[in-house]
């Protein structure tokens, strides 16, 4: 359900938090307990779109990850954001994917991008640049590496969710599919280079001609994608 722990320290509204969470169980698969909301949770999420959509509605990626872990996921995640975003207000607006991070006994980091920066930044065409400046060849070099060491610095085991493909029918991202997959083979290494962090490819989430995984503009998930996305990110957790 997502819902925002009272300041007040009232365990009238604590345990008001529990039963409607409970409640919100009843109906959903795979939510084996109420959702546990701690002052001190252990998941954060950061990312674009794709985590952020159906948040108001409280359908998104970090609601599906509630439903399955019983616990709170705090979620920082902004539509429109990018790894590589100079304006100084991107980063209070959390347009800024590096900086969406708050400080925090963090068990786990969750986290996406990187196709605004290719879409809007080099139209998904010459981005081979681009991509570099992300994430080197070998993974080891970029501002998406420099974000999980520090990540990992402070503690936290990290997962990275790649690539959304389309659904095999026209999209307006169609021509993004080449540089998404370089971006999650880069990733992919880089998650090789250290067991704490998680590479979750979406490459066959969706099958070939199900548009049912995606919203009507076949670029973002539907919430049914978005359960499906949640659901992955939770069984990584949970091993």
């Amino acid at each position: 359900m997502g819902l925002t722990v009272s300041c007040m320290g009232s365990g009238l509204m604590k345990h008001l938090h529990f039963l409607i969470a409970a409640l919100a169980c009843l109906g959903v698969a795979g939510c084996t307990e109420a959702i546990r909301h701690d002052e001190n949770p252990r998941i954060l999420l950061m990312g674009d779109s794709m985590m952020a959509v159906h948040g108001v509605r409280g359908r998104a990626v970090a609601d599906a990850m509630e439903q399955r872990l019983g616990e709170q996921v705090v979620d920082r995640s902004v539509t429109g954001a990018r790894f590589l975003y100079a304006l100084p207000i991107s980063g209070a607006a959390g347009l800024n994917i590096t900086k969406q991070y708050r400080e925090g006994n963090w068990n786990w980091v969750v986290l996406n991008g990187g196709g605004n920066d290719l879409l809007w930044g080099c139209g998904c065409g010459p981005c081979r640049g681009k991509i570099n400046r992300l994430i080197s060849e070998d993974g080891r070099r970029g501002v998406i590496p420099g974000l999980v060491s520090r990540l990992r610095h402070n503690g936290a085991k990290v997962i990275f969710v790649g690539y959304l493909r389309t659904p095999g029918v026209t999209s307006p991202i169609e021509h993004c599919v080449d540089e998404g997959q370089e971006m999650d083979a880069r990733v992919a290494r880089l998650a090789a280079l250290d067991r704490g962090v998680h590479f979750i490819s979406l490459q066959d989430l969706v099958p070939n001609g199900d548009r049912s995984f995606h919203a009507p503009d076949l670029i973002h998930p539907s919430v049914k994608g978005s359960d499906a996305i949640g659901a992955r990110i939770a069984a990584t957790i949970m091993r």
